[in-house]
């Protein structure tokens, strides 16, 4: 048992947890954890706004696997947070948001920047609480840093009232956290693994489908040797994007609302699907009654209350992707496990679905495969959301899981300038790009100068159409193209105001243009902004209307 300040408690109880990068803004009551900061090795990352902040430290999660730390004010530094967190929350990412608040004595009576957030938050969080007590500040840190990064991942808030951190008290910083009716399933019950490999056994068209918790298992080999061995297609939702090679011969790519035709094709027409780390989606599934009618579903996951809680499963396995699929695939190896060619299937569909052939136009899709083709296979990618999100999740081939980085569940603009440079952060000597519409830059590109400040080289891609494409997409398709509070043709030019903010910025016309503009980002050692000009009336495709199923497919035809 040590004495000391409840704000030294706090670094020390976060060094001890292994953190070593901090990103947020400061405030009043945060003044003694930043002056305690100053003799530690904790790397503070500052922001020019709470939401960078937390995008940041989400991108730093998801890139490295570990809990992504943000740290703000109270009053509207907590509130600031609040899409930051929804936005980690939705997508299992494990972010934990410490959050000044006014002392104790004061909380209640509508003090200068109080602000309930417990309340706030308490909807889009795993789990939230706040510190009364100085001694609970080891507890409540590891609790948090535990919680968020264990079982389904997810957002925690942690609120610390000034007075806690001014105070001293003795600290316990080996204090176990034992917290009742909290105990993810980590390993499979064996029963259930044998009732899948049953199901599986009797499959004559098996398909799996992939998301998110297969990556954050860090369960990619295990998904592609069971694929193998029952040569089953694997189909993707976007969050799980890149849980299987996309050059992989059993990968189907993205299925769902602009899934891949192959995707889109094939899951309907499976007799049994495995689900693993997937939440089916409305986006994903589109009309229920559409979506794999015939199939015996299958679901893996490590989060019990999504089972059967949008589509019915006939059996499910309840634990960790990479557990789960270790267990399936040892099972299976001791049985005679036949393949009938149903595998060929993804060749026929390909051949008779219509397919984009690209050319040297400065279409987006074309944009994107010249992304691909100059970025190194480890290089990670974070897009922003809309219409590029999803010709990025069409045309991007991803190698390595964990590499394409995107907010899938909320769909939050803004997040993929920030969040790569939250993953910069977490891989220094990766190469990082972020792929933006103007839409989403214009919202959050201040960030630009923490990346040129704290030396954290990304590229950004920002793709200018002048408009909200996407919603300008849905107008042109079913409001009889009358568009609506879309246009963004503002005077801004965006390579000037990325210079104001120290990047190297270029605005290229030609696709010869932003070839060699790729290939100078990628050989530099400084934070790069190429802009893209684009054509406002391009749609991606293919696109599912609302309330259609999965082969309600409409094409640029």
């Amino acid at each position: 048992m040590t004495k000391t300040t409840g704000s030294r408690a706090y670094i020390k109880t976060l060094e001890n947890e292994g953190v070593t990068h901090m990103f947020g803004i400061t405030g009043a009551a945060l003044i003694p954890i930043c002056d305690d900061l100053l003799d530690s090795k904790i790397r503070y990352i500052p922001g020019v706004h709470e939401q960078g902040s937390a995008h940041m430290a989400d991108g730093y999660a998801r890139a490295s696997g570990k809990p992504g730390v943000v740290q703000v004010t109270s009053g509207p530094g907590a509130t600031n947070i609040v899409t930051g967190v929804a936005t980690a929350q939705l997508d299992s990412a494990p972010l934990v948001a410490f959050t000044g608040q006014v002392p104790m004595n004061m909380v209640g009576t509508d003090a200068f920047q109080e602000v309930d957030i417990i309340g706030v938050t308490a909807s889009i969080t795993k789990w939230n609480y706040q510190v009364r007590d100085p001694a609970r500040i080891p507890w409540a840190v590891k609790a948090g840093m535990y919680i968020s990064n264990t079982g389904r991942k997810g957002a925690v808030v942690i609120d610390l009232p000034k007075n806690v951190t001014t105070e001293e008290a003795e600290f316990d910083y080996d204090v176990k956290v034992e917290l009742e009716g909290y105990k993810p399933i980590i390993d499979p019950n064996p029963h259930e693994l044998e009732t899948a490999v049953k199901v599986l056994m009797a499959a004559q068209k098996p398909v799996i489908m992939a998301g998110g918790g297969v990556i954050a298992a860090g369960a990619g080999k295990e998904l592609a040797q069971l694929a193998e061995l029952l040569m089953a297609p694997v189909a993707t939702s976007l969050m799980g994007k890149g849980a299987i090679p996309s050059n992989h011969p059993l990968s189907l790519g993205l299925c769902g609302m602009h899934g891949r035709h192959e995707a889109n094709y094939m899951v309907p027409d499976a007799d049994v699907l495995l689900v693993v780390g997937a939440r089916f989606s409305d986006r994903t599934t589109a009309n229920l009654s559409g979506f794999a009618p015939n199939a015996k579903i299958i679901h893996i996951d490590i989060d019990r209350s999504e089972i059967d809680k949008n589509v019915s499963s006939i059996t499910k396995v309840i634990g960790d992707a990479r557990y789960a699929l270790s267990g399936l695939y040892k099972r299976l190896m001791v049985q005679n496990v036949k393949t009938n060619g149903w595998h060929k299937r993804i060749t026929e569909v390909k051949q008779y679905c219509d397919t984009y052939e690209y050319g040297t136009d400065i279409s987006t899709p074309n944009i994107i495969r010249s992304i691909r083709q100059a970025l190194p296979n480890d290089a990670i990618v974070t897009t922003d959301v809309g219409q590029h999100q999803m010709f990025a999740a069409l045309h991007y081939d991803v190698y390595e899981p964990g590499t394409f980085l995107t907010s899938g569940g909320l769909g939050t603009m803004g997040w993929g300038l920030p969040a790569a440079i939250g993953a910069k952060a977490a891989k220094p000597d990766r190469k990082v790009l972020a792929i933006c519409g103007d839409g989403g830059f214009h919202m959050t590109e201040n960030n630009l100068t923490v990346a040129v400040d704290e030396d954290l080289p990304i590229i950004t891609v920002v793709l200018n159409n002048r408009l909200l494409g996407m919603v300008a997409q849905w107008q042109r398709l079913f409001m009889d193209g009358r568009l609506s509070t879309v246009d963004r043709d503002y005077t801004v030019d965006y390579t000037e105001l990325s210079k104001t903010y120290g990047a190297h910025a270029v605005r290229t016309e030609t696709l010869d243009e932003f070839n060699k503009a790729m290939r100078e980002a990628v050989d530099a050692d400084y934070t790069t902004v190429i802009e893209v000009p684009t054509d406002p009336n391009e749609n991606v495709y293919p696109h599912i209307p609302p309330g259609m199923g999965l082969k309600d497919i409409l094409t640029d035809d």
